[in-house]
């Protein structure tokens, strides 16, 4: 069991599996059913007997309507309040930029903070984000343009932008410089993290 744990960085991705199962209600045999893979292998995934290709944990994750990336995530200890200083971001590098967490992954509210710096013609990927909550995004540096259900918002520095994030949206660094933005998400569902989908949809740096 260890070293099917020690595959993954040391991440306990059947307990993970486990906690994302019961936390949305889904029987073992009605994961089965949605991902396609059978009630034994899942046991057995979740009992660290055996890894899970990325093939096998892509369709996990679809079947719970997650990203791949919740299955690596930590647990951080919630509180009331949270006092983030600069030098203690979380930051997620990527290969045109960095996302920078302000703390919200540690609060016990529904809301969370970043700041995305991405060099020119730095975008979230081909594929659109779309996840529960209420999204917010201000303008820091450079031009950033987001794309929300085929309509298109270029931000300039100072420029504010509000939407549902349960709408496909999408951001393109359409300017010669960096672009820097604050983006906040809130209200979002308790058992959803919006910090996944964001922090992982550039493509990741290698």
């Amino acid at each position: 069991m260890i070293e099917e744990i020690e595959e993954y960085g040391g991440v306990d991705v059947g307990q993970r599996l486990r906690d994302l199962r019961e936390q949305r209600n889904v029987s073992m045999r009605s994961l089965a059913k949605l991902s396609g893979l059978s009630a034994n292998g899942l046991s057995m995934i979740e009992r660290n007997l055996t890894s899970p290709s990325v093939s096998t944990l892509t369709k996990l994750a679809k079947a719970l309507e997650v990203p791949v990336a919740a299955f690596f995530r930590e647990q951080n200890q919630k509180s009331k309040v949270v006092f983030c200083r600069q030098s203690e971001r979380n930051e997620i590098h990527f290969l045109q930029g960095k996302w920078e967490g302000l703390g919200g992954d540690q609060f016990e509210g529904q809301l969370e903070a970043y700041i995305l710096i991405t060099e020119p013609n730095g975008s979230s990927g081909v594929h659109k984000l779309l996840h529960s909550g209420n999204e917010f995004v201000f303008g820091l540096e450079g031009q950033l343009e987001y794309e929300i259900e085929n309509q298109r918002y270029l931000l300039n520095p100072g420029d504010s932008l509000f939407f549902l994030s349960n709408m496909e949206h999408r951001w393109h660094n359409t300017g010669t410089g960096i672009a820097r933005a604050m983006i906040i998400v809130s209200g979002y569902d308790p058992h959803d993290s919006p910090g996944e989908y964001h922090l992982t949809s550039p493509t990741p740096k290698i």
